[in-house]
């Protein structure tokens, strides 16, 4: 981390139960959901960079970022930069996704570093 700059991890409420196995699969079944997070899993990104990155607009770069953070898988920092500006950097917390299907039901486990 470049000096003078702080950065505070902030968590949002719904991030502290996990998401059903069907919200799981919904939210990564969706293809701009999938390259923002993919866009954060590479390295910390504010979010006009997730929405370059992406291909995406910025619009539907923080929607999906909201998506990803309510559902455990991305958490934001407040960064405070040198200049006095406060910016929000995105940081992908989920390392391991398992899908399971046992007897006609489908599991979804998320495994995060919180």
């Amino acid at each position: 981390m470049a000096a003078g700059h702080a950065l505070t991890r902030r968590r949002t409420e719904s991030s502290d139960s996990p998401p059903s196995p069907e919200a799981l699969l919904d939210l990564l079944g969706d293809a701009y959901t999938r390259r923002v997070f993919e866009a954060v899993s590479e390295r910390p990104r504010g979010g006009r960079a997730v929405a370059d990155v992406a291909g995406v607009s910025r619009a539907t770069a923080y929607r999906r970022l909201n998506d990803l953070e309510d559902a455990g898988l991305v958490t934001s920092e407040h960064r405070l930069d040198p200049d006095g500006h406060h910016r929000d950097q995105y940081v992908a917390v989920a390392e391991h996704l398992s899908v399971s299907l046992d007897g006609g039901s489908i599991d979804a486990t998320l495994e995060a570093d919180r």
